[in-house]
């Protein structure tokens, strides 16, 4: 699927069905645990973003990401939106910010739900990761 143009992933079956099994219901659920993990993980997350990769445009809060993640929940953001807010992040730099990202879940309980937010989150981050491809092909 990362090898997709970014127009043909969004409209894949294999995207849709991803993100179909994502168990909506317990994400809602258990938003207020996600927000307590982003509001720990990111700022350390964001540090790391702009110390070891260099990137100069990094939210000074975990707000915006915690902000979007309920939006999209509530179908109320799309994922062409988070394409847009992610366009100027160098390839490479998504990539190795990914593992890092995902990982953000690792402590929570029950495993059940450590297990999706890190499904949806690996979902998001696909779908950034094949657009960044697509803008940013001599950087693969």
């Amino acid at each position: 699927m990362l090898s997709l143009p970014l127009t043909s992933l969004l409209e894949s079956p294999e995207l849709n069905q991803l993100l179909g099994s994502l168990d909506t219901a317990l994400l809602k659920e258990t938003l207020p645990t996600a927000g307590a993990v982003l509001a720990k993980k990111l700022p350390p997350f964001y540090d790391w973003l702009q110390t070891e990769l260099g990137l100069k445009n990094v939210p000074d809060s975990p707000d915006h990401a915690t902000k979007w993640v309920v939006g999209f929940l509530k179908n109320q953001e799309s994922l062409t939106r988070l394409v847009e807010l992610h366009k100027s992040i160098p390839s490479k730099a998504l990539e190795r910010s990914i593992p890092r990202l995902v990982s953000a879940f690792d402590e929570v309980q029950p495993t059940a739900v450590k297990e999706e937010w890190e499904k949806a989150i690996a979902a998001l981050c696909l779908v950034l990761a094949a657009a960044a491809r697509e803008n940013q092909p001599s950087a693969t």
